[in-house]
């Protein structure tokens, strides 16, 4: 892939995978407290009232629970599969299609945002444009959680549930990540890792808590 994002080849393989993927982990946070449990802080910080944004939101069931709990979600992501199957499944949320790079978005248009695993999907040179954009599309003060596998490998799937895809999964440093909040003008204010569950595939996990400044 070198230093660029594989666009086309991120979104087919998304596309491709798309009603699997809502069938295999629709109910994915049921297993995960630890997530549950950061989102809920993540709502608790959150202007109230202020709509949050599920970055990277596949089908859109981390932003149906968080709709669920009293917040207006939207979901931004790549694949128009994706965004599709969520419209169906969930229409309490709104759904935009979109790139973490240039988000379809107002300035200071979310009171918080969420980004699970959607981040590993660029290119290490993207990651500052990404965080830039979460910056400026979040409200002063509001919070970021980011979600990502941990290291330095970049695993390639060329088939994923018996479907011919082409994406690239690259592994993140916590430590770098934070940094580039901080250049991106946001203060990380926890960051965590955990072993995977034993439903989940056998990676490190990361959680970046952060507050635009």
């Amino acid at each position: 892939m070198g230093g660029r994002l594989n666009d086309d080849g991120v979104r087919r393989s998304y596309d491709t995978v798309a009603e699997e993927y809502a069938g295999r982990l629709h109910d994915e946070l049921a297993g995960k407290p630890l997530d549950r449990a950061l989102l809920t802080a993540l709502l608790e910080r959150a202007e109230p009232g202020a709509p949050i944004a599920d970055l990277g939101c596949g089908p859109g069931h981390v932003a149906a629970w968080l709709a669920d709990r009293g917040a207006r979600a939207v979901g931004v992501d790549l694949s128009s599969r994706m965004v599709a199957l969520g419209r169906e499944r969930y229409p309490e949320v709104e759904f935009r299609e979109g790139d973490l790079r240039a988000l379809p978005a107002e300035a200071g248009e979310f009171g918080a945002a969420v980004a699970l695993y959607s981040l590993i999907h660029l290119a290490p040179t993207d990651l500052p444009r990404a965080l830039a954009e979460a910056r400026r599309v979040l409200r002063p003060a509001g919070p970021l959680l980011l979600a990502f596998h941990v290291g330095d490998e970049v695993r390639h799937l060329g088939e994923w549930w018996g479907h011919p895809v082409d994406v690239d999964f690259h592994f993140l440093d916590p430590a770098r990540v934070a940094g580039l909040l901080a250049e991106a003008g946001f203060t990380v204010e926890a960051s965590l890792e955990r072993v995977p569950y034993p439903h989940e595939a056998e990676t490190r996990r990361a959680y970046l808590l952060a507050r635009r400044g």
